[in-house]
């Protein structure tokens, strides 16, 4: 039997994966569900990435250790890709032992090799995205990938000689047209780094310790991304210390992987970056990485800090699971980003699901049930339009296996719904209620509801990669079990004179305007829930008139000397120049304020206070400052003049 393996991007275990992390899953599904009915053994690699600065930083928030803190969020991803019923036959966690173990090894082989070499990185690294960037790649101090803010970072750290590979990689990708898709992204690649020259890439880290030790360098953690990488070979046994030859008979069975199902934010590493590492333990590359394009949350990119967020997960419980894979398989362009809104998705499940197949399902149930007491009629008078309705599913089939095969998941589903469409108005021009008043048209009418049901069988067929229980529950509806994909090769396999299943809706329409508005509610009473607390009401004072106000002399004073009051850790005495006259003023500002920090700042100066000795030092005047935990003087603009009042 062929072997078929495919992999995901392991989600990163930061939080919860919205829509458009959960779409990559779905797609991958789908492919590894076709590849099944294709006769072929796949196997299905997923999981999560657990290493990296931004994790430690999150879980020293939630004041958790890192490790508790990713099998929150791992259990929280598995529980979700469970729910968009993903069949899955592997799910890799890095930090698994054996996986852990796998890569101390892969590094230092390469090390050993003379492929990493010990220096000082010195960059731009954004930690989002776990990735260092050069001056050319930032964008006004942004992370090219995802927008974040980029920090100078300067430790010591291993290299991986990317340069020595580089020729072999751009052979590699030119001989073999398939090994990145869609064709866009492997120019990207080639102009954006291979003809720009491959720099050294860092591949160890100092300043955090949530990583794989390097094993003869304890202070040295493996840079996240070669850690993550090599899950696709450590999840189905790899070991660095045997050959090829001597690898686990699953490994030897299933690598090379057929294809990394990425998204296209993450194409450098997977092509540039990953083939390089497999080519320094001389292992064969993978046959292809696709690149899928994004879901915008309407205009813009998904992203919580945009606070833009859907999730699958509260999407299943308004259109059920299919309604969500079968949203995200045929919203999603091959090689442009996809859309998703509420409205959107409304508009697609009530025009799609509930009034194409949904609506054609149940009449042809019904009709069966009314014409001929739910026993499935044999087909007796075959005419032109029957002829029509045939090649119209056959084609739509043929149509769907080519563009599936080719990594066209929304034009494959069109195909067939367009086949669906055409039996919709098959209905129309047959007319089955007018023929059953007439018994000479009861042959017609057999043929006519056979045709329809057997219509509706080769689709079931034709989409269970991609809305698998509503196949299924199509199934029972029809009461059939001819369910193989050679069965929906030719018409006419549903047996006539079995009796169908019981009827079930399998999709009710969505009132929009009702949906939106509970939609609004959950997110509103949300939104309250999640509001900070407001802030306690402050102590105030007895309300005074503007003569009470005018007794207190406020001038505009300049800081012109500033030192530390002897034995006083919090006060600075300052000399402030109020034009006329200066002034000495002690002030409680010293752990907020160092003394270089004030001078020739303009100040508000209470003028007629009282004089006041503090740590035996005279004050004669305050300066106005707010805050008590943490202390900021009100400084003025430069422009004011010594020694004005304010009002």
């Amino acid at each position: 039997m062929e072997k078929f393996y495919l992999t995901t991007a392991i989600a990163y275990a930061s939080r919860k994966p919205h829509f458009g992390n959960t779409y990559e899953i779905i797609m991958a599904d789908a492919f590894a569900r076709f590849q099944r009915q294709m006769g072929k053994d796949v196997f299905l690699c997923t999981g999560t990435d657990e290493h990296g600065q931004k994790i430690e930083e999150y879980a020293k928030a939630a004041g958790i250790t890192p490790k508790e803190y990713v099998d929150r969020v791992a259990g929280e991803i598995r529980g979700i890709w469970d729910l968009m019923n993903v069949k899955y036959d592997y799910f890799i966690r890095t930090t698994d032992d054996y996986h852990e173990r796998a890569v101390a090894k892969i590094f230092k082989k390469f090390f050993d090799k003379g492929d990493i070499y010990k220096g000082h990185y010195e960059g731009w690294y954004c930690t989002p995205c776990e990735s260092f960037f050069t001056n050319t790649q930032v964008q006004d101090g942004k992370c090219p990938d995802c927008g974040a803010p980029v920090k100078q970072a300067r430790e010591e750290a291993y290299f991986f000689k990317m340069s020595k590979y580089a020729d072999r990689l751009r052979k590699h990708i030119e001989e073999n047209p398939g090994f990145i898709e869609p064709e866009s992204r492997k120019r990207e690649m080639i102009n954006n780094f291979l003809n720009a020259g491959l720099q050294d890439l860092c591949v160890s880290r100092t300043s955090f310790s949530w990583g794989i030790p390097v094993d003869f360098d304890k202070k040295h953690v493996v840079y996240v991304w070669l850690d993550a990488l090599t899950n696709y070979i450590t999840a189905i046994g790899y070991d660095p210390d045997k050959s090829f030859e001597e690898q686990s008979e699953s490994f030897k069975k299933y690598w090379p992987c057929d294809v990394h199902i990425i998204g296209k934010d993450i194409l450098r590493f997977h092509t540039i970056y990953w083939p390089i590492f497999l080519m320094a333990l001389d292992l064969p590359l993978p046959k292809k990485v696709f690149g899928h394009p994004w879901f915008n949350s309407g205009t813009d990119k998904m992203s919580k800090s945009k606070g833009n967020v859907i999730y699958a997960d509260e999407l299943a419980e308004y259109f059920g699971v299919d309604g969500v894979r079968y949203y995200a398989l045929s919203e999603m362009p091959y090689n442009s980003d996809g859309t998703i809104t509420y409205e959107n998705v409304i508009t697609r499940y009530n025009n799609d699901l509930a009034n194409n197949l949904g609506n054609l399902v149940s009449r042809t149930h019904a009709m069966t049930v009314k014409y001929f007491g739910g026993i499935v009629p044999a087909s007796e008078d075959l005419r032109a339009i029957d002829a029509e309705l045939i090649n119209a599913i056959l084609d739509g089939i043929s149509e769907a296996k080519e563009l599936m095969s080719n990594y066209r998941v929304s034009d494959s589903l069109e195909a067939i719904f367009t086949a669906l469409r055409r039996a919709n108005k098959y209905i129309d021009e047959t007319t089955p209620w007018v023929l059953a008043k007439n018994e000479a048209d009861r042959p017609r009418l057999a043929t006519v509801i056979y045709n329809l049901l057997e219509v509706v069988r080769m689709a079931a067929v034709a989409l269970t990669p991609y809305i698998p229980a509503t196949a299924e529950r199509i199934f029972t509806i029809l009461g059939t079990d001819k369910r193989d994909y050679d069965t929906a090769k030719t018409f006419g396999h549903l047996e006539a004179g079995k009796p169908l299943g019981e009827p079930s809706v399998l999709f009710a329409r969505v009132d929009e305007k009702k949906l939106l508005e509970e939609i609004e509610a959950k997110r509103l009473e949300a939104e309250k829930k999640n509001a900070p607390a407001p802030a306690p009401e402050p102590e105030r004072e007895a309300e005074i008139g503007i003569e009470d106000f005018a007794k207190v002399e406020l001038r505009v004073a300049e800081i012109i000397e500033a030192e530390p009051v002897p034995k006083a850790k919090k006060l600075l005495k300052l000399k402030v120049d109020l034009g006329f006259e200066t002034r000495q003023v002690v002030s409680g500002i010293a752990k907020f304020y160092t003394p270089g920090e004030l001078i020739g700042k303009k100040v508000v100066l209470v003028c007629n206070l009282k004089p006041a000795k503090l740590c035996g030092v005279d004050s004669f005047g305050m300066l106005l400052a707010s805050g008590e935990e943490e202390v900021r003087v009100v400084f003025l603009d430069a422009s004011c003049k010594n020694g004005d009042r304010i009002h």
